[in-house]
């Protein structure tokens, strides 16, 4: 076995002679130790750069051989070689356009194409930071409405895409990429198409409907069975409970609910962005984790003009018109949530809940008009100890004027 050479740092005078023969360095015999070792490692770098050339030299060669098909072409040349006149793709084509593309329920990918002549005509009208603005657009027209919240994210001239953070899942929402000036005004440079952001819950629709369709019968605007969403069969049951006088059906009603992936959402309202939320967390911890429908305390630090970056004080409102519908819905949850020993078995209204693999339990209901009473208790796997709480909430409503956007009317006003 050939004995390893030592650095070249470390060898004799000698050694060094003889290296810088088999490198063939001239009068190396009359050269001092230092110049003769700074002599052999300019050497010894000439020749990994030259192995290196070899070496990028035979890789081209074989990536050159990937392509290469064994076809000529009927004009003689090498099919290799089709493409060798080309030009470059260019970096853009001259439209303004962004594509918004939801990759998760909690996050968005944006890509557009901005050319540099809409992009300096903006900046002389005054347009200062590049921004990104993203709009809940859910059941409105953003033409002559108002979002339901905005937010607004600065982006980098040189950028050609970004991703988004999605404050509510499973709504719709369109993104502009423009120009936020410093007297405040909004300056769009492109628009991109509405799309729907899936939900972060599991799908509520658990019925399994079957239905018998005669082969020959003629279907054409017939209808045999309509679907109803889970939650508006939950609001149905809980208006029946309400007009036949029974109170609140606490019990099953209400642990039904509870326990549905249905109580898990609610589209647009604050516990509607809560994702993800540990057990050992309690409610006001974890909304503070998350942003507010109307972006109020993502950004909080005012720009050079005084705005705020979640787009208030821009405004954005839209003149009234004569007549218009308006409508309102408004309602309120409860949560209950603890912690015991994960073995433990516990009750609320004798009712066992299951607990998560920590020992926490949490969930989340509809809080109507009346009093629910929740006697809590734990009992330890043994049965020798048990740990018990009664919580008791009221609810009242003086007064309701409320309706949906299915029941609105045209109304007249000044």
């Amino acid at each position: 076995m050939a004995k390893e050479r030592p650095p070249l740092e470390e060898m004799t005078l000698r050694q060094l002679r003889k290296v810088a023969s088999e490198y063939g360095i001239s009068r190396y015999s009359r050269m001092r130790k230092s110049q003769l070792l700074a002599a052999v490692q300019e050497a010894e770098s000439k020749k990994l750069s030259r192995q290196e050339s070899r070496s990028l030299e035979a890789q081209e060669t074989v990536e050159a051989a990937k392509f290469e098909l064994g076809q000529e072409d009927k004009t003689g040349g090498n099919l290799a070689s089709v493409d060798e006149g080309l030009a470059d793709l260019p970096n853009g084509y001259g439209e303004s356009r962004v594509v918004l593309m939801p990759r998760d329920p909690q996050w968005a990918y944006a890509y557009w194409d901005i050319s540099n002549e809409h992009k300096e005509d903006l900046r002389k009208q005054g347009g200062q930071q590049l921004a990104l603005r993203i709009y809940d657009v859910t059941d409105i027209n953003l033409d002559n409405q108002s979002a339901h919240n905005l937010q607004e994210y600065p982006c980098d001239e040189m950028a050609r895409e970004w991703y988004l953070p999605i404050p509510v899942s499973d709504r719709d929402y369109v993104i502009d990429i423009g120009y936020r000036c410093a007297d405040g005004r909004w300056l769009t440079l492109a628009r991109s198409a509405r799309v729907h952001v899936p939900p972060v819950y599991p799908s509520d629709w658990i019925e399994d409907v079957f239905i018998t369709v005669d082969f020959q019968e003629d279907l054409r605007g017939e209808t045999k069975y309509e679907l109803v969403p889970p939650a508006k069969k939950i609001s149905e049951t809980a208006e029946a409970g309400n007009v036949n006088g029974n109170g609140n059906p606490i019990y099953e009603q209400i642990f039904g609910m509870a326990e549905s992936a249905e109580t898990m959402r609610v589209a647009g309202s604050i516990f509607g962005s809560q994702h993800q939320v540990p057990g050992s967390m309690s409610p006001e911890q974890a909304i503070s984790s998350y942003i507010f429908p109307s972006g109020v305390g993502m950004w909080a630090l005012p720009t050079a003009s005084g705005v705020n970056m979640s787009g208030v004080g821009m405004g954005a409102s839209v003149a009234p018109q004569s007549p218009r519908k308006f409508w309102l819905i408004a309602d309120a949850e409860l949560i209950v949530y603890g912690a015991t020993e994960p073995d433990a078995t516990v009750t609320i209204g004798d009712r066992e809940i299951k607990l998560n693999p920590d020992g926490t339990f949490r969930f989340q209901m509809s809080f109507q008009d009346g009093l629910i009473d929740y006697p809590i208790k734990a009992v330890a796997v043994d049965g020798e100890q048990t740990r018990s709480i009664q919580m008791k909430f009221n609810r009242e409503t003086p007064s309701r004027n409320t309706n949906t956007k299915d029941e609105a009317v045209l109304e007249w006003f000044a």
